[in-house]
C-alpha cells in the first residue's frame, strides 16, 4: 500500500481522491462474496491491534499498490475444503477486478491470489473423528 493518496480526477469543483484503504475494503468485500472462501488471511500489526479491541479489520488479507490510473491487488485467502481452488481463485480475480473498476474507475492491472490454507468445517471434523472412533471399535 502506498503512503500517498493519488489524485484520480479533477472536476470543476475540485479533486476526487480515493484512499488506498478504500480500495482494500472493496477488494475484501468482493472476495468475501465468493462461495468457497472460508476467510481472509494476512495480518498487520495495526490490524491485529484493532481486532483485539473489537474493531473488525475490513482489509484483512488484502494489499494494494495504487498509481494514478491503475491498481494491483494481492489477496490472501483460506479456501473451504472440497472446493476447486483454481475456480475459486478465478472467481475472486474476476469479482475483485470488476468491483474496483466499477466503483473507482481505476484500471486493475492484476489481482494476485495467495491461497494460504484450507478450512475444514468443524462439523465435518467431528463426523470424521466419530467415524474413525467407530472404525477403531470394530477392529
Amino acid at each position: 500500500m502506498e503512503a500517498y493518496i493519488p489524485e484520480y480526477e479533477h472536476t470543476d469543483l475540485g479533486k476526487i481522491q480515493i484512499a488506498p484503504e478504500v480500495i482494500e475494503v472493496i477488494a475484501f468485500l468482493a472476495t468475501s462474496e465468493i462461495k468457497g472462501v472460508a476467510s481472509m488471511s494476512g495480518s498487520s500489526f495495526v490490524g491485529d491491534i484493532a481486532e483485539r479491541f473489537g474493531k473488525k479489520n475490513l482489509a484483512k488479507g488484502v494489499k494494494v499498490n495504487v498509481g494514478q490510473k491503475e491498481a494491483s491487488i494481492n489477496v490472501s485467502v483460506v479456501i473451504e475444503f472440497g472446493y476447486r481452488i483454481p475456480e475459486i481463485a478465478q472467481q475472486i480475480q474476476d469479482n475483485v477486478k470488476q468491483a474496483i473498476e466499477n466503483m473507482t474507475g481505476l484500471h486493475v492491472s492484476e489481482v494476485n491470489i495467495h491461497v494460504v490454507g484450507v478450512f475444514m468445517p468443524t462439523e465435518e471434523k467431528k463426523d470424521k473423528n466419530q467415524l474413525e472412533e467407530q472404525i477403531q471399535r470394530v477392529r
